[in-house]
């Protein structure tokens, strides 16, 4: 067999050059089924790729086919397709960067229009209670599924090229990682999927070496308006008509309709954790929307957290936290997703299945996340953010760090001034860049075995009631801790506002199952023989105080609380008391030396029994309301057993 990275691999010639109307330059291509071939070979591919690609051409009926390699230089064109296409300006004062501004009606997930599909609904979602909105995912039939593809799909392609990613999450060949196929129509798409994944001819040879490798089937289209037109040509799109469908038994995830990252690069949240989750469940492992950090004490010891928090929460800030205690190191794996499997040991050894950082930008500065802006200003896509006249980049955050002089367009494409009422960049807006960048990447971070989970770390934004840190008091604890997890509402999604929603475990968006069957799963890790379990804490910067000001300056003070987790870990008792809810730092318990700011540590740890019992009450309401009887019954004994505490408090 030839080697793929030699052009004897393609009998074609390979790409020279793009045109605006993305034909090849002097490039002979292959006509297969009324297609052009313009890089690699159809019939090269292993059958049961080839089958796949094959029949999605009869259905969306490209006009050309585009086998990607996964190389710099194939990267280059279609950047420099892009720009011509007026979807990417180049970034001028950073090296190699690019900016994309979205259709406005493009800018974030789209939950009310994800949906997951099963023959029995209850295997994909849990029953609400009669005359309740189901709020833990969205089921389709395998019929519905259907006639949606086919109200959508044929023909849509017309005119265009499609892209064929073969891509891997997780490093190519560990054990962890999983393989998919993407099929898109958006070139955007496939410079991103090569940051964002391990991408190209590497992940062809290992589907080379083993034609039996399973593979996930990801379709992707950005789609046409029934009109016929689009109102922003440089970013196609169908929001009308936006849908995202995970087929659960099958493994496949069709989207269309949208451009947006979290839509349309199907390797991160449909993959990775919605039907990886559901992978991860057959195969008895985690897949998880949680950051991996690697903390090194001034003694040179080392510790793996995971950690979940809701999208926008600052998992990317503590991912790369800037330590302020004296000796201590933070190593980043992994700013957002974590797959977790016990290996031979007991171990809980976890991967970052991702190759890259799908940040939100508006909040990265100098002071909140040095380490981010050292990673992203190379090799970066910004998507919804706001232009400068030197070239540059801007948004909410950045204002210490643009001169006076410069001048703005904002997301929208339009003049923008500091003081303007409307923000500069939008607040889902996003770099997308290459974790190599990462100055503190830790350096296991592509162990094929992945790093050892000592800790596992749940939070969210709570103004009220929730303290700094606590741990909690054993196995089925953490798991209700999960499970009670609730956070103010972002940006990322679809919502407006700020109101507290329920988010267990950070994944309502995410599950790839029936939330009752994957607490069960979380259950059952405490009944594997001879294993390790993680210990549990939960975590809460955003705490307030009656003028609303943050109770606790949190970014790299917040190595105080990992130092007190740390410590715990090690078994010092002394540094904790036991509350109704769980462990918390004892008097002196949590390090203050060096400490700057004024911090009232007893409003910050005060345990408020009136607001944890309604905290109970409401989440047993919201648990049995969209769970019922899949709720496993530990979790209801969890919830009594807390209440019991409060009550004797």
């Amino acid at each position: 067999m030839a080697n793929i990275l030699d052009n004897e691999f393609y009998p074609t010639t390979l790409l020279r050059k793009f045109s605006k109307t993305e034909h090849y330059i002097n490039v002979p291509v292959q006509q297969i089924r009324n297609v052009n071939v313009l890089q690699g070979n159809l019939n090269l591919l292993p059958p049961q790729i080839r089958d796949f690609v094959e029949e999605k051409i009869s259905l969306c009926k490209p006009k050309n086919v585009y086998i990607c390699s996964g190389t710099e230089k194939e990267a280059s064109r279609l950047s420099q397709l892009l720009q011509e296409q007026k979807t990417l300006t180049p970034l001028p004062k950073y090296e190699n960067c690019w900016l994309a501004r979205t259709n406005p009606a493009d800018v974030a997930r789209v939950e009310s229009k994800t949906f997951l599909c099963s023959a029995d609904k209850r295997q994909s979602i849990p029953e609400p209670k009669k005359n309740v909105v189901g709020k833990l995912g969205n089921w389709i039939s395998p019929n519905d599924m259907d006639n949606a593809i086919n109200q959508r799909f044929p023909g849509c392609m017309k005119g265009r090229t499609m892209y064929v990613i073969p891509f891997s999450m997780g490093p190519v060949g560990s054990p962890l990682a999983k393989i998919g196929i993407q099929l898109t129509d958006s070139p955007y798409v496939v410079l991103s999927m090569k940051i964002m994944t391990r991408m190209g001819d590497v992940v062809l040879r290992k589907l080379y070496e083993d034609t039996n490798l399973h593979f996930v089937k990801a379709l992707h289209s950005v789609g046409t308006p029934t009109s016929g037109q689009n109102e922003y040509p440089h970013w196609p799109c169908d929001p009308d008509r936006t849908i995202v469908l995970h087929r659960l038994e099958t493994e496949e995830i069709v989207s269309y309709g949208s451009g947006y990252g979290g839509n349309s690069l199907l390797g991160k949240k449909c993959l990775a954790l919605r039907i990886g989750s559901f992978i991860a469940k057959n195969e008895g492992w985690l897949a998880e929307h949680m950051l991996i950090l690697g903390i090194t004490n001034p003694e040179g010891k080392k510790r793996y957290i995971a950690a979940a928090f809701p999208s926008a929460c600052g998992k990317t800030n503590l991912a790369m936290m800037t330590p302020t205690l004296p000796g201590y190191k933070i190593h980043c794996v992994g700013d957002d997703i974590a797959w977790m499997k016990f290996n031979d040991k007991g171990e809980l050894r976890a991967i970052n299945p991702e190759n890259g950082f799908f940040g939100v930008a508006p909040g990265t500065s100098n002071s909140t996340n040095p380490i981010a802006m050292q990673t992203i200003f190379k090799n970066t896509i910004f998507t919804n953010v706001a232009s400068t006249s030197d070239g540059g980049v801007y948004w909410e955050g950045m204002e210490d760090e643009v001169s006076d002089s410069i001048k703005f367009v904002d997301w929208l494409g339009k003049e923008w001034s500091k003081g303007s009422k409307t923000p500069a960049a939008h607040p889902n807006s996003r770099f997308c860049s290459p974790a190599n960048q990462c100055p503190i990447l830790d350096p296991a971070w592509e162990d094929p075995e992945g790093v050892p989970i000592d800790a596992i770390l749940f939070g969210g934004r709570r103004p009220v009631g929730v303290p700094l840190v606590y741990e909690s008091l054993s196995w089925k604890h953490g798991v209700y801790m999960g499970a009670s997890m609730r956070s103010e509402t972002t940006a990322a999604a679809e919502y407006k506002g700020k109101v507290i929603m329920n988010d267990p475990f950070a994944m309502r968006p995410f599950f790839g199952y029936n939330f009752g069957h994957y607490l069960q799963h979380w259950l059952s890790m405490e009944k594997k023989q001879n294993v390790r379990l993680p210990k549990i804490f939960h975590v809460n910067w955003f705490r307030k105080d009656a003028q609303g000001k943050f109770l606790w300056p949190g970014f790299g003070e917040n190595c105080r609380v990992l130092d007190w987790i740390f410590q715990r870990l090690d078994g010092k008792e002394d540094i904790a008391q036991e509350t109704p809810i769980g462990y918390v730092p004892s008097k002196n318990g949590l390090r203050t030396d060096g400490l700057k700011d004024n911090v009232d540590f007893e409003q910050l740890f005060n345990i408020d029994r009136d607001f944890w019992k309604q905290e109970v009450d409401e989440v047993t309401k919201y648990l049995d309301e969209q769970v019922g009887a899949d709720v496993p019954r530990e979790i209801w004994n969890e919830a009594d057993s807390l209440k019991r505490r409060l009550d004797k408090f």
